[in-house]
């Protein structure tokens, strides 16, 4: 297919699906959309996106593209009754491409179903958060049938002009988000540590934070979440409901290939921590659909620390 001729679907506006579609219509591609909450979506009318009323509407795209909360999402919209297979008739997209992060069972069982239709199944999870999409440097993992791979790349590069890494037929991506979510997890974890630690003894967070990042241990993660554990800004990026299930995800991967985890199921623990001590606010499930990243708050309670946010300028990494 020429470039920009191809129609296709979107299924999540999330903080992550959002943007994402928003630099496809920016691209200038033909995107249909369609969201639980149409509200959401609604915004993208303004920079050509075709808002529907249920995935079913979708049927008629060359493409689909998705990025919802579970696996048990995904196979709703692509199955459920108003979903895109069960409403198609004769006409079905050619490929999907599924970019949430969902077991490894959960993604076979669907690409499965698919194949029985004649449909192409392409995993494309993705690395960053909103802030990554909108400064360009997000980025993607990909696996299934080559050729379909192919296909979209161009499309999957407009959203992660970072890069692509096809990793091969099959489930393989979700193996590589998952255990790029638990990396997530376990690099917090210390991250927290350690800033806690020298804050503790009397090095202000944005100081040492500033050294760290400015070294050879700093990275692009490291630099993005400073001014979240400086300044104590807990904007939703990802929330630790989430970074839960991924730990879960990678741990029983690991169970499953008899490959010791030690560290990850240490941190999958000290995480549980964080929703005991949500009950102490007066709106746990408020608290909890705070950042990640709010765990710091937990972890300070066990440091004996009250802290405060040190209402400094902090540079994300993401500037340039």
């Amino acid at each position: 297919m020429a470039k920009n001729t191809q129609k296709i679907g979107w299924i999540g506006m999330g903080r992550m699906g959002y943007p994402m579609a928003e630099r496809l219509l920016k691209a200038g591609h033909d995107v249909a959309i369609w969201n639980r909450t149409r509200a959401k979506a609604e915004p993208l009318a303004a920079v050509g996106g075709k808002i529907v009323e249920r995935p079913g509407e979708l049927a008629g795209c060359d493409v689909v593209f998705s990025i919802v909360a579970t696996g048990a999402d995904v196979e709703e919209v692509y199955f459920g009754k108003n979903g895109v297979i069960a409403q198609g008739g004769g006409k079905l997209p050619g490929i999907f491409v599924d970019c949430s992060t969902i077991a490894v069972e959960e993604s076979v069982n669907i690409r499965k179903r698919l194949k029985e239709r004649g449909i192409d199944y392409v995993c494309a999870p993705v690395s960053g958060n909103a802030k990554v999409i909108k400064a360009g440097k997000l980025s993607s993992v990909a696996s299934g049938p080559q050729a379909a791979f192919r296909v979209v790349e161009p499309l999957i590069k407009v959203f992660a002009p970072r890069g692509v890494s096809y990793v091969g037929e099959g489930e393989l991506a979700r193996i590589c988000k998952i255990a790029h979510n638990v990396m997530l997890g376990v690099v917090t974890q210390n991250l927290i540590e350690i800033t806690l630690l020298t804050n503790k003894l009397g090095v202000p967070r944005e100081a040492f934070l500033a050294f760290l990042n400015n070294g050879v241990m700093g990275s692009m993660f490291t630099a993005y979440k400073s001014p979240a554990l400086v300044n104590l800004d807990w904007a939703t990026t990802f929330t630790a409901e989430l970074l839960r299930k991924d730990l879960d995800l990678g741990l029983e991967l690991a169970r499953e290939a008899e490959v010791p985890m030690p560290v990850t199921a240490a941190t999958r623990e000290i995480l549980q921590m964080h929703f005991g001590a949500a009950t102490l606010h007066k709106d746990p499930q408020a608290y909890l659909a705070k950042d990640f990243a709010a765990h710091m708050e937990t972890m300070a309670l066990a440091a004996g620390m009250k802290l405060e946010p040190e209402n400094k300028p902090v540079p994300t990494g993401l500037e340039s």
